[in-house]
């Protein structure tokens, strides 16, 4: 593609003092070095050959609550869409959440324990160091709310609008919403031997009321909760009429705050202060005890919304002895205490993204493009049987796939589709075709994954839609979340059965489609085709794990060629030859892989990571892996797709996968990689997904030896690609009357 480097970068360190010249960019308004992950000792003082030191590793759990950080850190960045700033600020927000809920739940249970982690910490001083970074991390989201966003917002004129600051006219509407929206659905239960604290829900809005005099009955309770339905919308806007402003908000808990003593009539309230809990989200179901998986399930779900608390929010000016009073009912301790400047939701604020019909504010849309050999009107099933098609999201439409199956289920032709179904919307169109197709006697088979992380309801929910449409429904291997993306068509034609695929390093969800950068394989190649037939029906049936054609697979063979490849190239650099390892994922954390390419940069292989998110391995250390470059892109897209290139003595391997190089996907999940064949498709993915992020002056954050990250560069490289892809013809296919979206 014209524009595009054809060639690896060169060997230059990051701390190379011409190149950092070149690359360091400011970000003005917040720190550009992040907290380490690490507590590395002397770095010189490591022995080369003791792979299992502990300083050559960061810890996953910082490493996770570091990525937030950067993310936080895109809220700062003048370059960045005020109104897509708010939604960064909101993300790391939603982010911590989940490591909360997942993460952190998981080391407070391991706290017996007191295991090591692989970077020489106990479980006891994990937990330690989340809450020292966790708890800097809020402070810092917090700050950047009231000191950056806020006025920022203000200066255009969005206002959300605090108690302290309202108008007369603002007071008594608050008043009366509060008496006709609220009060009707809520419920005060003050503390007492007849009422003890209520259970409270997974990161619900409540509040703590202190009151003072004597109720109706005579009782002399001098404390209260009050938990706010979910169904009350927590940023809701003022009417222009009272506020004088388009874009005037208010936050749930201030109307709240300022109307509570009405539910306390002829009491006094003395303190109102809001709090949140958050608990384990994890689901454990026993494999002996489980004949159906689906409706145990539904049996732990209800139980996850008042599970273990992991961490307590409390308003900044919550006295000590109401702080205490929480903790212990919650039974946490001091160190899962978060004061916080603001609400304790913060993601509500994100409301404002849709709320706000500021275009201007926002990234300017854009219209992924269609090939116009894949349009409607034209033969999809001849366009794959011409040859291998890539189509790279969410620059390019997901609507294709959906396309394909809906004219699979019309085509009397088809004889049976296959899928798997990891995450997906709502009302998924695709869903839908599946339905379709059942309905037309195809047969249908579904892997759903229910065990998909706060997908469950909604799964639960598909397979239950697919069941009653008569497609057959099956939920995997127990023990093993099936993350692979897959899609297999089986059509009658002239000279046989023919099956056409399609792969993915993303899932089937049309929305993510167009959020995430993923990449889709659609091909009718019979090597694929047999593989792709094996792996359903080890989903669905019974037998050994045979070695496929083309295809690996977790969690049988992907990881020992990972491993098998990272080894090679090592050996190529060895005998004098060119050797380079370039890799793009969302994590890197498996401590086999991770000392496989420490050896590889000690034989004197070149590799770069492109590594969104956690990152165990340190790079930069001397005599170790100081051949070895990670950097973190972040941006408009969310970064998903998995890539992986070996140099392999010239013959230029690619793979493309729905795999991390994670214990989890490489042991304990079913995936699927898949080897990038045609030269022409492998080059344009090389370019288009691995080469340009590995130019100098690309804005990115870059992993240091002690585990701190900073950032460098300037270029937006998701502007970039929306601007080459979208509007120049396809590379692999090229076709003179161009393309649209399909309607």
């Amino acid at each position: 593609m014209k524009g595009m480097t054809h060639s690896l970068p060169g060997a230059a360190q990051p701390g190379d003092a011409a190149r950092d010249e070149r690359a360091q960019t400011k970000v003005p308004a917040g720190p550009t070095l992040l907290h380490s992950v690490a507590t590395p000792g002397d770095m010189n003082a490591v022995r080369i050959d003791d792979l299992d030191a502990p300083e050559l590793f960061s810890n996953r759990e910082l490493s996770v609550i570091s990525f937030n950080e950067r993310v936080m850190a895109l809220s700062l960045d003048p370059s960045v869409p005020l109104l897509e700033r708010v939604r960064f600020l909101t993300i790391s927000c939603s982010n911590l959440d989940e490591f909360f809920e997942v993460r952190k739940a998981s080391y407070q249970e391991l706290q017996v324990t007191n295991a090591l982690s692989f970077d020489g910490r106990s479980t006891s001083e994990v937990l330690r160091d989340i809450a020292r970074q966790a708890h800097a991390l809020v402070d810092e989201q917090y700050r950047v709310v009231n000191d950056v966003i806020l006025p920022a917002l203000v200066a255009e004129g969005i206002r959300v609008r605090r108690r302290a600051d309202w108008s007369e006219a603002e007071v008594a509407w608050a008043t009366k919403f509060f008496d006709d929206e609220v009060e009707p659905v809520v419920t005060p239960v003050a503390l007492d031997p007849a009422h003890p604290f209520p259970k409270i829900l997974n990161k619900s809005l409540n509040f703590a009321v202190l009151l003072q005099g004597a109720d109706a009955f005579g009782r002399d309770a001098n404390i209260a909760v009050v938990q706010i339905p979910r169904t009350l919308p927590r940023l809701i806007n003022i009417p222009p009429d009272i506020s004088g402003g388009r874009h005037d908000f208010v936050m749930l808990s201030s109307v709240v705050h300022a109307n509570v003593d009405q539910l306390f009539p002829g009491m006094t309230v003395t303190g109102c202060y809001q709090f949140r809990v958050t608990r384990n989200s994890e689901l454990w179901v026993d494999e002996e005890e489980v004949e159906d998986m689906l409706k145990a399930l539904e049996g732990e779900l209800p139980d996850r919304r008042f599970a273990e608390a992991v961490r307590l929010e409390v308003a900044k000016e919550c006295p000590e002895d109401v702080a205490r009073f929480l903790l212990e009912r919650f039974g946490l301790p001091e160190q899962d205490l978060y004061r916080v400047d603001g609400p304790v939701n913060l993601n509500r604020l994100g409301a404002l993204y849709t709320k706000v019909d500021r275009p201007d504010l926002k990234y300017a849309p854009f219209v992924p493009r269609v090939p116009r050999f894949l349009q409607r009107g034209t033969d999809l099933f001849e366009a794959i049987r011409a040859g291998d098609i890539v189509m790279h999201q969410p620059f390019e439409s997901f609507q294709p796939v959906v396309e394909l199956v809906r004219r699979a289920a019309a085509d009397p032709n088809v004889l049976a589709i296959k899928q798997t179904l990891y995450r997906t919307e709502e009302n998924s169109q695709l869903v839908a075709a599946l339905r379709d197709a059942a309905r037309a006697g195809k047969q249908v088979t579904a892997v759903v994954e229910l065990l998909a992380r706060f997908d469950e309801q909604g799964n639960i929910n598909l397979a239950n839609e697919l069941q009653d449409a008569g497609a057959q429904v099956v939920y995997g291997v127990f023990g093993y979340k099936t993350h692979a993306k897959m899609l297999m068509i089986v059509r009658r034609e002239s000279d046989g059965l023919r099956r056409y695929v399609h792969l993915s390093t993303g899932n089937y969800h049309s929305g993510t489609a167009r959020s995430y950068t993923d990449l889709g394989y659609l091909t009718s190649n019979p090597v694929f085709g047999e593989d792709v037939h094996k792996l359903f029906n080890r989903l669905t049936g019974l037998g050994e794990a045979r070695r496929l054609g083309a295809l690996l697979d977790s969690p049988f063979t992907l990881r020992q060629e990972i491993l098998r490849l990272i080894d090679a190239e090592a050996e190529n650099a060895r005998a004098g030859r060119p050797a380079r390892i370039v890799a793009k994922m969302n994590a890197v954390t498996e401590l086999q892989t991770m000392r496989a390419l420490y050896r590889a940069s000690m034989a004197g292989v070149e590799i770069d990571l492109i590594v969104r998110g956690a990152c165990c391995l340190r790079p930069g250390i001397p005599g170790v892996s100081d051949r070895i470059r990670v950097r973190s892109v972040l941006g408009r897209f969310l970064e998903h797709s998995r890539l992986y290139y070996f140099e392999a003595g010239g013959e230029r391997k690619l793979y493309a996968s729905s795999a991390d190089w994670m214990g989890r996907n490489l042991f304990q999940r079913v995936e699927t990689c898949f080897p990038i064949i045609d030269a022409k498709i492998k080059e344009r993915v090389l370019e288009e997904c691995v080469f340009i992020y590995l130019e100098d002056d690309v804005a990115c954050w870059h992993l240091r030896a002690d585990g701190t990250y900073v950032r460098q560069g300037h270029r937006d490289i998701h502007r970039e690609l929306v601007d080459r892809i979208t509007s120049v013809p396809d590379p692999t296919r090229v076709d003179e009357t161009g393309y649209q979206e399909i309607g």
